[in-house]
């Protein structure tokens, strides 16, 4: 990321929204004001100079603001913040903008998402050559307890279509050669009943336990009436269920949320490994309404993120939320231009509302879905889907007409 110059004006490289945000933080109120009109009226004066405020304080000043792969960087001499920008039609003005909490350091990206996968792949290897070279059946028995508990964890809680394709067939190929080892049975003695078998029946136990708890988890707080299920055609949970299989479940309003992405005919998420959104079986896929409700927040005009990165934006993207008198139903992440909706619009059950896109807090094309009543989630219920929604879960709901 190169530096920008110290009055925070950026180079010419820089987009256009480093450059009017970089003016409005060295602007006076008033020319902020005039700069950010759209914004004042959302949210008030006040509040828009509170947050200009703390910015700056958390920043120091002056302030550059650069772009960086996380997004606009603005940056000063005590901190660094994210930030997100959206300009007016005539790109002098600002008519949508977030500003994150104080920053000393880029996010880590790359190398550390691959740990998870090798370490898998690594122990797998070490239960294969554990069964092949067992003195014993019962060792054998305890070798394999092993080898199927860990399957049990990476399949119930690790969500394997998640993981690259290469990785995936790698583990495939070694659990093949495990159970072949079956064939060294009819030559080896029977041995004798060891610690080493009951902690592998234990911990086989173990895994199995947690991974039927965290599918089967509930908060006791279930949606007032069952929802229509708002996708067509075939679907993976990429995130649902407990706390062990959703990450949303460490914040309140979401604890109870899904996220889904779409499956190919072949059962793929994607046609090949690629950044083309298009390739991706969810992306422009129709998200339509689950309940009836009033449109309560609308946004559309929020850019898809690249497939594999993630530029701050508003955590939700484009968006709709409803309000069904009882709780607020949110669908996020739709592509750009899809909403087919208005705040204030009242829609009924199978209204088209937009379609899937990869905006906001997304580093792949799909669909976040959930309820809150009172600042706390959920749990979703539907009338087309039986069963609960937990991360690796494969979902088909039979196109056609819909209710309306």
């Amino acid at each position: 990321m190169g530096e920008s110059p110290p009055g925070g004006v950026p180079g010419a490289s820089e987009p256009p929204e480093a450059d009017v945000l970089a003016r409005f933080l060295a602007a006076e109120p008033g020319v902020r004001l005039r700069m950010a009109s759209g914004v004042v009226e959302a949210v008030g004066r006040e509040r828009l100079e509170r947050v200009v405020a703390a910015t700056l304080t958390r920043t120091g000043t002056p302030v550059g603001v650069a772009d960086s792969p996380d997004g606009l960087i603005v940056g000063g001499p005590r901190g660094k913040v994210r930030a997100w920008v959206q300009l007016t039609d005539g790109g002098d003005g600002i008519a949508g903008m977030l500003l994150e909490g104080a920053r000393h350091e880029p996010p880590r990206r790359g190398p550390a998402r691959s740990v998870g996968p090798a370490c898998l792949l690594l122990l797998v290897l070490w239960d294969v050559l554990t069964v092949w070279t067992a003195a014993d059946r019962l060792s054998w028995c305890a070798a394999m307890a092993t080898l199927i508990a860990v399957f049990v964890l990476a399949e119930g809680l690790g969500a394997p279509a998640q993981q690259p394709r290469l990785v995936r067939r790698a583990v495939e190929a070694v659990a093949l050669a495990a159970l072949t080892s079956v064939r060294r049975l009819p030559g080896l003695p029977s041995g004798h009943f060891a610690p080493g078998l009951a902690a592998a029946l234990a911990l086989l136990a173990g895994a199995a336990g947690a991974v039927a708890a965290a599918r089967l988890h509930h908060w006791r707080s279930p949606v007032s009436q069952p929802l229509h299920f708002p996708l067509e055609g075939t679907w993976y949970v990429l995130q649902g269920g407990g706390r062990l299989v959703n990450h949303h479940a460490r914040l309140p309003e979401q604890r109870g949320a899904v996220d889904l992405t779409g499956l190919g005919p072949h059962g793929t998420r994607t046609r090949r490994d690629t950044a083309d959104l298009t390739a991706y079986a969810a992306y422009g896929r129709p998200v339509r309404s689950p309940c009836r409700g009033r449109v309560v927040s609308t946004a559309t005009t929020i850019p898809d993120q690249r497939p594999g990165e993630l530029r701050y934006q508003p955590p939700y993207g484009n968006h709709v939320f409803l309000d069904t008198g009882r709780e607020i139903i949110k669908l996020a992440h739709l592509r750009p231009g899809s909403v087919t909706v208005r705040p204030g619009d009242v829609v009924e059950p199978g209204r088209l509302l937009g379609e899937v896109g990869n905006s906001g807090n997304s580093t792949e094309p799909h669909l976040h879905l959930h309820a809150e009543r009172d600042g706390l989630g959920l749990d979703l219920r539907f009338t087309d889907v039986r069963g609960r929604l937990y991360r690796g879960r494969r979902v088909r709901v039979a196109t056609g007409p819909r209710p309306r």
